[in-house]
Parts: C-alpha cells; sequence; structure tokens
C-alpha cells in the first residue's frame, strides 16, 4: 500500500453509530499535537483492522484505539538527525516540520520557511521535537 505524503495523521477508532449517522472519534493528542485543527474539514482513508478485515469489516476490531506491533512506528528516532524545513508556527510559537507521512517534528525557536538541521531528542507515537543543531 501507498501512503500519501499528505497524510497528517494516524490512529485506531471504533466506527459508532449516532442515530441516523456513524461516527469516527479523532484522539485529542491528534488535534493538540497541531497535526489537525478543530472545525477543519480533511479526507479520510479506512483501512480495516486485522480482525475486521477476517470479517469482511462487518464486527469492529477489539482493543482499537491501541497501538499495535505492525502499526508504522514513528519515522525517526532519538539522536538521529535531520534537515527539515519549517512549515508552520505551533500555538506555542514552536516551528513545524512534516517529514515522512506527515509525521511532525516541533522544533522550538525555529521560523516558518527556515532549513534546519536538527537532532531529534524526543519521540512520540505521532511527533518528535528536535534541538537546531545548524540553520
Amino acid at each position: 500500500m501507498q501512503i500519501s505524503e499528505k497524510l497528517l495523521c494516524l490512529f485506531s477508532a471504533e466506527i459508532e453509530s449516532d442515530g441516523d449517522r456513524f461516527v469516527v472519534e479523532v484522539p485529542r493528542r491528534e488535534v493538540e499535537t497541531g497535526a489537525i485543527e478543530a472545525g477543519d474539514t480533511y479526507r479520510v482513508a479506512l483501512i480495516a483492522g486485522e480482525e475486521a478485515a477476517a470479517t469482511g469489516g462487518r464486527e469492529a476490531a477489539s482493543g482499537a484505539g491501541e497501538v499495535s506491533a505492525d502499526e508504522p512506528q514513528p519515522p525517526v528516532e532519538v539522536g538521529e538527525t535531520r534537515y527539515v524545513e519549517i512549515e508552520d508556527i505551533g500555538k506555542q510559537g514552536d516551528g513545524i516540520a512534516r517529514v515522512e507521512r506527515g509525521y511532525v517534528i516541533i522544533v522550538p525557536g525555529a521560523e516558518v520557511g527556515e532549513r534546519v538541521k536538527v537532532e531529534v531528542t524526543e519521540v512520540k507515537s505521532n511527533f518528535a521535537v528536535g534541538e537546531i543543531v545548524e540553520e
């Protein structure tokens, strides 16, 4: 499967029935990390989990929302150095860069449009923090 460079976030969720519609809940961390904004409109791709695929997608996978070993891992590691371009500024004034699959690297002290060399100092499932080592 090919993954678009436009991918902003990736998470597991259950589809819930709500009267005459169905709802997919977006985890709070996806909005808090700045990958997406509440109230904006996004394209959504649904990929069947292992259990859902085995049943033709008609049954909810138990454990939805949990990260499993077969889900994509962060594309960076602590200690890794990268050249990144700052695309945006986060709510706390930190630079935001995106790398493979739209994965976010937060770069304190960086400005929009800068291309900087960073060392990754912290890695989470949906974002990393990088320190500028060369401008």
